[in-house]
């Protein structure tokens, strides 16, 4: 018997985390014993300190792209619409009811910019009234595992960040970041 996926989408602040579980696309993980992470078949090593990045900006590396792909995963309402797309194929009205608080033009640039990216899939079909269907294509998909990456090093620091963010307005009170 499948097993439907289930997605949460838990909103604090202007961050939010987005909760993935059962999602039969993360072929490469499986369900740890504990039965709520995922544990990765191929990297076993364990991963301490920064990553090696190149710094974006650099005269031998001017434009390493990461910039005009954050400009669009990283506005307000693409990451929510691929969520939302990455567990089935949506008709518009579906996804403007699952988004809570997206207005219809908001929604119709996303998913333009989106589409005009190559990571949605705009199908209309010859009805009266034309029906509309959205879908991630491949490389949406594979977005999606990056997604989750987030939302699962965010559910980990999540405690901590809160920490930090207490201890900085104590301790700078006059400062109005929030």
């Amino acid at each position: 018997m499948p097993v439907a996926p289930v997605t949460r989408i838990i909103s604090f602040s202007s961050f939010f985390m987005v909760l993935f579980s059962n999602y039969p696309q993360f072929a490469g993980a499986r369900k740890s014993p504990q039965g709520g992470s995922f544990v990765s078949l191929r990297h076993s090593e364990v991963t301490t300190g920064a990553a090696e990045l190149d710094p974006c900006g650099q005269p031998s590396h001017t434009d390493c792209g990461i910039r005009d792909v954050l400009d669009r995963v990283g506005d307000k309402w693409s990451v929510l619409v691929i969520v939302e797309l990455s567990t089935r194929i949506r008709r518009f009205r579906e996804l403007q009811r699952a988004i809570d608080g997206i207005s219809q033009r908001m929604l119709t640039l996303t998913l333009r910019r989106l589409e005009r990216d190559g990571l949605v899939v705009r199908t209309v079909y010859p009805t009266v009234p034309a029906q509309v269907e959205y879908r991630l294509t491949e490389t949406g998909q594979s977005l999606t595992f990056l997604v989750k990456a987030l939302a699962d090093w965010s559910l980990a620091h999540r405690q901590l960040i809160a920490k930090s963010r207490e201890k900085y307005d104590a301790e700078h009170p006059e400062n109005e970041i929030r």
